[in-house]
């Protein structure tokens, strides 16, 4: 590994160091949570700027940030774009059934505000 590539490299917490509090916190934000939809909606890693946010490049940066620190993304650099995946598998074995009931919960809820399959921002 050269040096290029450890300045590259993303820290992420190992699935014993994710806490429920954390994943919580990240999946309470409807900016994130839209991602994490996004993201569960397909098994492609998608590039930040796949996402069209509706907050500046800095926010959708720190959005990205906790929810990689949190330990529900993994992000990592190809070429010049970061992408990101959905720790589904760990997120699962560490909370079963959390995610899926998370995003069953936002689906209903933007159909019930009349927007179903709508980013909630």
């Amino acid at each position: 590994m050269t040096e290029r590539d450890t300045v590259r490299t993303l820290a992420h917490p190992e699935p014993d160091e994710i806490r429920l509090e954390g994943v919580l916190h990240a999946l309470s934000d409807p900016v994130r949570l839209s991602i994490v939809r996004d993201l569960a909606a397909t098994e492609a890693e998608l590039s930040c700027s796949h996402f069209d946010l509706p907050v500046t490049k800095s926010t959708t940066t720190h959005h990205f940030r906790v929810l990689r620190e949190s330990g529900v993304v993994r992000q990592t650099y190809r070429g010049t774009a970061k992408m990101n995946g959905l720790r589904r598998t760990e997120l699962q074995t560490l909370f079963p059934g959390l995610l899926d009931s998370v995003l069953e919960a936002a689906a209903a809820e933007g159909a019930r505000l009349g927007a179903p399959g709508a980013p909630l921002t």
